[in-house]
């Protein structure tokens, strides 16, 4: 690598390289930087029609208030946050249809990055600048971008893996003392454990599993201490993760692939989680188009994949990222990792959703309670997981498995374990429509 010293330039410097029509591409989550970030509102006076890029922002920088969106940037987005979603009205935010083990490909035939910015950590031993949670992205963005950028800084963890730039390609480095933006833990409620507890009776000693954070997730985490000798092969490295690994329950030693790795694309959650994924020599985190690779995933036996879902109609259609059409998060991997496990040998999908939910009435303003389980999507819903790869679905009412079963037969399955107040009117439908005999 050519002198450390000569590629550092300031913020400001960094800022100078942008210009009119320029598509910057920022790291994932934790690798946003913040230093670039939090100084990106100062060239909105200078400069129109930037885009960013980016996939689960989280850094509540200036630019992203509307005064200046609208004067200068685009927000083009795989995975939408509340930082997003305040800001659709104004036509300048747009969401990338995605399955994330595609993202920078696709992006980079679609559209090549003036700039590719990530946080990272200082060089290590081996004198590589790691990507400081992760290289879903950033990698692939990087190889055709003009400029490469890395903000490093000392509170940023060196992971080990497939996870930093070649030396010789890094343009110039930002220093900054940032830290990884962190996230908190969601505490389960008691139909989290209802569902965590179906959930985890689908999972044996020795699987290899997916999970990833929310209420249910973490519910499911708590009953997995009830089991041993774990994998886990993710998209996602999360404090419950960890947990588990401190306590002995995940071994990885049951895994065919990387036997005794915990393997993931991207590391999100509490400052505790990157302090232990700070050189820590049991977990690899490896490039995104590969991790979530469904032929990738499904090299380990007995691969569970563990999501949820917004909604999902009688056919087993299920929309986790929108409501109707307003998006409110992402498709990520979950068609990666359904589609990974279930050809594992021995593998399971699984999806998880509350069986309704409560939400105001806008014409009364009363609150009622609707049903998740719907005879048809709502309009304009993204259709995540196509039912013809949906497997285990999962309720407070239970777990029912839809694999090779016909429409007929699902319309009776998701009924079962529907909220009991809406089943009749689900089969009702169902006749309407010709699923099931009248």
């Amino acid at each position: 690598m050519a002198d450390y010293a000569s590629k550092m330039i300031p913020v400001e410097r960094a800022l100078d390289l942008v210009s009119d029509g320029d598509v910057i591409t920022v790291g994932l989550a934790a690798n946003e930087p913040p230093s670039f970030l939090m100084n990106l509102h100062q060239i909105a006076d200078r400069v129109k029609d930037v885009t960013i890029t980016n996939c689960l922002p989280s850094v509540p920088g200036e630019y992203l208030k509307e005064e200046h969106v609208r004067k200068a940037f685009y927000i083009d987005s795989w995975f939408s946050t509340p930082l997003l979603r305040r800001l659709t009205h104004t036509g300048r935010v747009s969401y990338i249809p995605n399955n994330l083990h595609f993202a920078g490909l696709k992006r980079n035939q679609h559209r090549t990055s003036s700039i590719m910015i990530s946080l990272a950590s200082p060089p290590g031993p081996d004198g590589l600048i790691r990507f400081a949670c992760g290289n879903t992205y950033e990698e692939l963005i990087g190889a055709t971008a003009k400029y490469r950028i890395l903000e490093v800084s000392p509170n940023a963890p060196r992971c080990y893996g497939q996870n930093y730039l070649d030396p010789d390609s890094i343009d110039y480095i930002i220093e900054s003392d940032a830290a990884p933006c962190a996230i908190d833990a969601t505490e389960p409620n008691e139909k989290d454990m209802v569902i965590g507890r179906f959930i985890a009776d689908l999972v044996n000693d020795g699987d290899c599993v997916q999970v990833g954070i929310g209420g249910i997730p973490n519910a499911v985490c708590q009953y997995f201490y009830e089991k041993k000798d774990l994998g886990i092969h993710t998209e996602m490295m999360t404090t419950g993760i960890m947990d588990l690994i401190k306590a002995g329950v995940v071994t990885g030693s049951r895994k065919q692939v990387d036997t005794g790795l915990t393997v993931f694309a991207f590391a999100l959650g509490s400052p505790e989680l990157y302090s232990f994924i700070h050189e820590n020599d049991s977990l690899f985190t490896g490039r995104g188009e590969e991790v979530n690779d469904p032929y990738v995933i499904a090299r380990n036996d007995n691969q569970v994949s563990i999501n949820t879902t917004v909604e999902i109609d009688l056919t087993g259609q299920c929309c986790s990222e929108s409501i109707g059409t307003l998006q409110i998060s992402g498709s990520g991997g979950q068609a990666d990792t359904a589609i990974g496990a279930q050809n594992s040998k021995n593998g399971r999908s699984i999806i998880a959703l509350y069986s309704t939910v409560e939400k105001k009435n806008q014409e009364t303003g009363e609150m009622e309670v609707t049903s998740k389980i719907v005879p048809t999507l709502r309009p304009g819903a993204g259709v995540t997981l196509s039912r013809n790869d949906v497997d285990w679905v999962v309720t407070e009412y239970g777990a029912v498995q839809l694999r090779g079963t016909t429409v007929r037969e699902r319309v009776q399955l998701l009924s079962s374990i529907a909220h009991p107040a809406f089943r009749e009117d689900l089969l009702a439908a169902a006749r309407e429509f010709g699923y099931i005999v009248r």
